[in-house]
């Protein structure tokens, strides 16, 4: 009863914090910060500061800031980088101060700007190395950091004085930036009558970019938002096994303790009493498994929730304490119900028939089960085993449900790692080829930059001249050049990470949710969540611009792509050349043909490459520390929900071992032996556990087609249908049989047990 209330106390804590406490940091800067429900960027050409202004009267809108006019720039430290690389775009806005009736900016490290040539960094937008002092440039005007604050609706990536703007501009317009609070703002469609209703009180075409708080949460909840559905699972299944395998334990406590109660009823504790004294022996136990279960809990939610709480540079408790108060008490009151059911009905029972009651062996209800199972082709042992489950119905019901849900849980389990695996595959499009290129070596080990600092990687090789001794190689069969940069996307702000392919892409690993990969210029594929913040669909356009150039590209495929944030678009090269966008050094994926070893061919390759500055080694996976994080968890809870099982089993035999301890003496004393006892006990649970397993396995492999979906809408993704579809028919029959491992592994021990009980011990112990 401890293990079982602990372990089913620590997955339901576990689960309700995680799923609490994971949205918590984000509404609590939200409500302090009185952050925006919608973020609107206008055309500053197509509309007049004046004109914004008027749209805090729209109807739905409850506060506004702004008109705030915008840029975006790369601003880069002089030295900061190798040649190749160039910062990513920021947002920039012209704001004078940093409160204000929406948005009011939080700061977290010096003083807001004042004066031209002076800048404050969002805190996620401070490049590597930089703090207060630092001196960044951008079309050669400098700017010095003064600051560090922190936007929670992340309207912009820094801030300078409005005045700065013009210069920072380059002659171009600036987009201004509106800033709202609605009336209401709880659901996507609340904040798109709010969009629509500020739309129409500007000019027509106006807007050009919009973004929702609801796409900023969801992306402040995503690393733990992943693991709430599949715990909740797991909570759930132990709560469950929980209440039977508890209710196992006290009506067996209360059917050994019949003749008791008769003598305590004989004593004139009246029926209440009785109940109550086997609900406090009930409560003991339960209640030291309660207090380790929320122990156990809150040490397994730190590492989860560390990046949680740091998001927001909170220092609250990680778990509540509401959560850590309630879920034990819930189960203590589960305890107590499961308790007094049985203890009641024992105590109603008339004295004398309770005190003339012993332990029956329930043989007669078996007997006529026995003769047909006797005549079969088996060992004596193995018939009676076979037979012993229909003595007792309901007991043996018990045992299979909690089998069951045993077995339940390791399909689950053996599901959702197998998905993990495909996911952390397919998720990665970059892992594309055989062998990849890389057109920056990496500094030599042991090697020092200025004043032992890392060194930076140096210059990027000449891609053409790469790409020349890929195609030179024996052994080649296709290549296909990728590029990242950062282009502007309305909307977004620090614009949107866009990977550029150039060759041939036939190699290219991808796995598409939707549409097709992308085959003319002008197409592109995006990532869901891209899809999602940017409100583009497949088969629509977007936009994007570098330095008042723009293309539009056509999405014509949604693809599962984890990285970036899920926000990567992907496209040919010569789709975005009219942008003239500054890449990052290049790589290449290679695809050997067929017969050639990859290891081998990749040592001839960076031979080759070697020479011009480039690198080469076999394609290697990704590594993820999130599903690492969840493969552990799921092993542990389904750790714990197997323990369970098998503790309900074990009970179960131990009951039914002690009931039918005159039996099992009897049939010694004909002869049989140890191992043949042994062996009738594992038979009796076995048959139940293979039925178990039969029922438990569909149940898992149901459960999972559910939980695995909500994982990725979790994470605003959409996980393919191939990467759920994990069960093949070999691995559906081999996890058939856990339910038989399980209820077996249950039952070994009292079976020993009852195998070594002396002969003339049994046949006395009546």
């Amino acid at each position: 009863m401890v293990l079982t209330t602990l372990l089913s106390v620590a997955s339901a804590v576990l689960a309700l914090g995680l799923l609490v406490a994971s949205g918590a940091p984000f509404d609590r800067a939200f409500a302090r910060q009185h952050g925006a429900h919608l973020t609107v960027l206008f055309d500053g050409s197509a509309v007049t500061p004046e004109r914004l202004a008027a749209t805090a009267r729209a109807s739905g809108v409850a506060a506004a800031s702004g008109p705030f006019a915008v840029t975006s720039l790369r601003l880069g430290t002089d030295g900061a980088a190798p040649p190749g690389f160039a910062p990513p775009p920021l947002t920039v806005a012209g704001r004078a101060s940093a409160a204000g009736p929406v948005d009011a900016v939080a700061l977290t490290e010096g003083r807001w700007a004042t004066a031209p040539g002076e800048i404050v960094l969002e805190r996620g937008s401070v490049p590597p190395a930089s703090g207060l002092g630092t001196r960044l440039s951008a079309d050669g005007v400098d700017l010095r950091v003064v600051g560090v604050a922190e936007s929670v609706g992340e309207s912009a990536d820094a801030w300078v004085v409005p005045g700065q703007l013009a210069a920072l501009s380059g002659g171009r317009p600036p987009a201004l930036q509106m800033l709202y609070r609605l009336t209401a703002a709880g659901t996507a469609a609340d904040v798109a009558a709010g969009r629509k209703a500020v739309a129409a009180a500007a000019p027509a075409g106006a807007v050009t970019g919009s973004r929702s708080y609801l796409d900023v949460r969801e992306t402040a909840r995503e690393n733990t938002a992943a693991f709430v559905p599949f715990v909740t699972a797991f909570a759930l299944l132990g709560l469950a096994m929980s209440v039977l395998v508890i209710g196992i334990v006290v009506s067996g406590a209360v059917g050994a303790a019949t003749h008791r109660i008769g003598i305590l009823k004989s004593l004139g504790f009246t029926p209440l009493q009785v109940g109550r004294a086997y609900v406090a022996q009930a409560l003991i136990p339960s209640t030291v498994g309660a207090v380790l279960g929320v122990a156990l809990a809150n040490a397994l939610a730190v590492p989860l929730m560390a990046e949680v709480a740091e998001v927001y540079g909170t220092a609250e408790v990680l778990v509540p304490v509401w959560v850590d108060l309630v879920v034990p008490a819930g189960a203590l009151a589960l305890v107590a119900g499961t308790a007094f059911g049985p203890a009641l009905r024992a105590a109603r029972l008339p004295t004398a028939t309770v005190l003339r009651l012993g332990p029956a062996t329930g043989g007669g209800r078996g007997l006529a089960i026995r003769g047909p199972l006797g005549r079969l082709p088996l060992p004596r042992p193995l018939a009676l085993g076979l037979a012993a489950p229909f003595a007792r119905p309901a007991r043996a019901a018990s045992t299979a449900a909690a089998v069951t849900f045993g077995a339940l849980a390791v399909t689950f389990a053996v599901g959702l790692g197998s998905t993990l695996v495909a996911v952390r595959a397919d998720g990665d499009p970059d892992r594309g080829g055989d062998v990849t290129v890389r057109t920056v070596a990496s500094p030599a080990e042991g090697a020092s930059g200025p004043g032992g600092a890392p060194p930076l990687p140096g210059k990027p090789a000449d891609p053409a001249a790469v790409a020349a001794a890929i195609a030179a190689l024996p052994g080649t069969d296709s290549a296909y050049r990728t590029a990242r940069t950062r282009l502007e996307a309305a909307g977004l702000k620090g614009g949107v990470p866009v990977v550029a392919y150039e060759g041939d892409t036939a190699g290219s690993r991808h796995t598409m949710v939707s549409g097709r990969w992308f085959g003319a210029t002008g197409e592109a594929v995006a990532a869901t969540r891209f899809l999602r913040a940017t409100g583009a669909r497949v088969g629509g356009t977007v936009t994007l611009a570098e330095r008042g150039r723009t293309v539009r590209l056509r999405i014509v495929g949604e693809v599962f792509d984890l990285g970036d944030d899920g926000m990567a678009l992907r496209t040919g090269a010569a789709s975005v050349a009219a942008l003239r966008p500054r890449y990052q050094p290049a790589d290449f994926a290679v695809t050997v043909a067929a017969g050639t070893d990859a290891a081998r061919y990749a040592e001839r390759l960076d031979a080759a490459v070697s020479p011009l500055g480039a690198e080469a080694a076999v394609t290697e996976g990704g590594e993820s520390g999130v599903i690492r994080a969840m493969q552990a968890l799921i092993a542990m809870l389904t750790l714990m929900l197997v323990v369970v099982a098998c503790l309900g089993v074990l009970n179960t035999v131990v009951l039914d071992t002690r009931d039918r301890v005159r039996d099992l003496g009897v049939l010694k004393a004909l002869g049989m032996t140890p191992a043949q006892t042994v062996a009738q006990v594992l038979t009796s649970v076995g048959v139940l556990g293979l039925v178990s397993g039969l029922v438990g396995v569909p149940l898992g492999v149901a459960l999972h087609g559910r939980v695995m979906p909500a994982m990725g809408r979790a994470v605003g993704t959409t996980i393919p249908p191939a990467d759920i579809d994990v069960y093949g028919t070999p691995l559906l029959v081999l996890l058939a049989t856990a339910g038989v491992v399980i209820a077996a592994a249950g039952a070994l021990l009292p079976a020993v047990r009852a195998a070594r009980t002396a002969t003339a011990r049994a046949l006395r112990a009546e």
